[in-house]
């Protein structure tokens, strides 16, 4: 399964990839802002930025919902970096633009996805990354790694090439479970990435280890 990183922040996205797991970057209006990153000039730099640190696909949103508006805009990021993957809203326009995008040879991410019958339009429109929210799923007391499962039969049941990027991704056993599952990608704050690597019997048996070496 590949990691990617959910965030804007170019020291965590440094940082997973030292650590040699990061497969790509996922952003979004939000993360940006959260960043401080201000004006279209500044948000496309950024982007390129980002590009020029992983070695895996970046996804950058659009903001238009008009089928116009998308492609213009889809357009702009696929010329900024050849890593770049157009991020497109589950909307009717953004299904269209979706399709002009494959045939272009764009790649996209169709985003907030929370229903099977949306994935599936998705892949019919052969969008590379279709993102099921799990997290959000979650809040709202829904499974929102049961869409993971079913996602996984009908695009195995048809050989859909889509990958199933698990997004909304909240902590380390969301991680496990969407590999179980058969996720192709779960994307997630590195503080979860990071979580994989703790457990108390790897922190007590470490600390039994130094102690008996200085003996």
């Amino acid at each position: 399964m590949k990691f990617f990183i959910d965030t804007a922040n170019l020291e965590q996205i440094k940082e997973a990839q030292d650590m040699g797991v990061l497969d790509g970057v996922t952003t979004n209006p939000s993360l940006m802002a959260k960043e401080g990153i201000k004006g279209q000039d500044n948000i496309l730099k950024h982007y390129v930025d980002i590009c020029n640190i992983v070695t895996g696909d970046v996804s950058a949103e659009v903001i238009s919902t008009d089928f116009d508006g998308i492609i213009r805009e889809g357009e702009a990021l696929a010329e900024l970096h050849p890593q770049i993957v157009v991020k497109v809203p589950m909307i009717k326009d953004g299904i269209k633009a979706i399709k002009y995008f494959s045939e272009k040879g764009i790649k996209t991410n169709c985003t907030l996805v929370f229903s099977a019958g949306q994935d599936l339009l998705a892949a019919k429109e052969g969008a590379t990354y279709v993102s099921p929210f799990i997290g959000r799923l979650d809040d709202v007391s829904t499974d929102g790694l049961s869409l993971i499962e079913d996602i996984r039969i009908i695009y195995d049941n048809y050989g859909y090439e889509t990958q199933i990027l698990a997004a909304s991704v909240r902590h380390p056993m969301h991680i496990i479970d969407c590999a179980k599952i058969g996720a192709d990608v779960a994307t997630c704050p590195l503080s979860a990435i990071t979580a994989l690597l703790k457990h108390p019997l790897t922190d007590s048996g470490l600390a039994t280890f130094l102690a008996d070496a200085k003996k």
